[in-house]
């Protein structure tokens, strides 16, 4: 009962410390905010004594009429009433500003358009049933199928999770540590999630759970990783939410869990995917984490020796030939979306995303990846590669 009450008390310490920290990140963007509007203010009063310096100058340089003496020449009160009224309006034009220019933080908005080139991917070597294939550096769709239409997208969900995570983290923290729960690991069994093999009570450095999120696809790490971040899994899912209305995708994309279980609210489009995984790779830590092959966890207690883990949607497409290299990619599986997957390769030069649902096994989602580069990437972009529809 006593160690109850320990774990308790500890679980109420790490919630008040990650409470901490949000306040800290609020508390920081308040004062830029406001360094901001005085530096504006700023500008605009030098601006106001500039106008006012000149008007005196033009006022006082003037010859006075011959009825009129020096004493009758009164240039300062002429301009008072003026200068408070352009104050005022200048300070009306400073909070307008303030307002305009909050957006500007925020995170870009992708978006892939089709053109006249774009396609309809009809190969028959093509199994997965919805698919899209976009250039990344053109915002352009290559080709496509079925790609504005609702799908699940399984663990697919983990490249937000982790472009989530790595957005709220500064990168001293990512070796600091995080306890195991028995509440994580029975969530992740009973829900036959693919787990690291973390266990109740171990520490395990945050930039564990980040690799265990993704390499494996363990939901304990991804529930470990939004416990962290958020105080619950709960709080980070709005996190997500958000990220997606950020995107611009909030219309057709809504999620319910950061480890891509099964859920009727819990959906998206392959669409909708390719903009996220665009989104992860301006961000250099999910860059880092989704590149890697292998991985092994910081030694522990329960793991002396680590964790050995592995990405192996990219050690089984490392070696097949279309002309270019897969760089990152996650995948997933749930019986309502079957297998899936999205990429990122880089082809003579050209970053490519490809994101395909519904393939009746993992090896038949990586030959569909392969499928799709070889045959719809412009032949523009690939040397020697003579099998590219136009």
């Amino acid at each position: 009962m006593e160690s109850y009450f320990d774990e308790q008390e500890e679980d109420r310490e790490f919630r008040a410390r990650c409470e901490q920290r949000r306040r800290m990140r609020l508390e920081r963007q308040r004062r830029l905010r406001r360094q901001r509007m005085i530096k504006r203010f700023v500008c605009l009063g030098i601006c106001c004594a500039l106008v006012i310096f000149a008007t005196f100058i033009i006022k006082s340089g003037k010859k006075p009429k011959p009825e009129e003496t020096p004493l009758e020449i009164q240039p300062i009160a002429s301009i008072v009433l003026p200068d408070e009224s352009y104050l005022s309006t200048a300070a009306k034009i400073a909070a307008e500003t303030e307002e305009e220019s909050e957006p500007e933080e925020e995170s870009p908005v992708y978006q892939f358009i089709s053109t006249e080139d774009t396609v309809t991917i009809t190969s028959g070597e093509v199994i997965s049933t919805n698919a899209i294939l976009v250039d990344e550096n053109a915002d352009v769709i290559i080709a496509s199928k079925g790609a504005k239409e609702r799908i699940y997208p399984a663990s697919m969900t983990k490249v937000l999770t982790v472009l989530v995570a790595a957005e709220q983290i500064a990168e001293e923290d990512l070796d600091d540590t995080f306890t195991m729960t028995l509440e994580i690991t029975d969530y992740a069994y009973v829900n036959d999630c693919s787990a690291v093999g973390f266990l109740d009570g171990e520490e395990i450095p945050v930039r564990d759970l980040f690799y265990g999120t993704i390499l494996p696809s363990g939901g304990d790490a991804a529930l470990g990783l939004a416990t962290y971040i958020a105080g619950s899994h709960e709080a980070f899912v709005e996190l997500m939410n958000a990220k997606l209305e950020e995107l611009g995708l909030s219309d057709s994309a809504h999620f319910t869990n950061c480890v891509g279980l099964y859920d009727d609210n819990h959906y998206c489009t392959v669409y909708d995917m390719s903009v996220i995984m665009k989104a992860a790779m301006q961000n250099e830590l999910c860059r880092e984490i989704l590149s890697a092959h292998t991985y092994t966890t910081t030694p522990t207690e329960q793991h002396p020796d680590g964790i050995d883990i592995s990405n192996w949607f990219l050690r089984k497409i490392e070696d097949k030939d279309m002309g270019g290299e897969v760089l990152c990619g996650k995948t997933g599986y749930v019986v309502q979306s079957r297998n899936c997957a999205v990429s990122y390769s880089n082809i003579s030069g050209t970053p490519y995303i490809c994101v395909t649902t519904g393939a009746h096994s993992n090896w038949r989602c990586i030959y569909d990846h392969v499928e799709i580069y070889n045959r719809y990437v412009p032949s523009s972009s690939k040397s020697g590669s003579s099998d590219t529809v136009s």
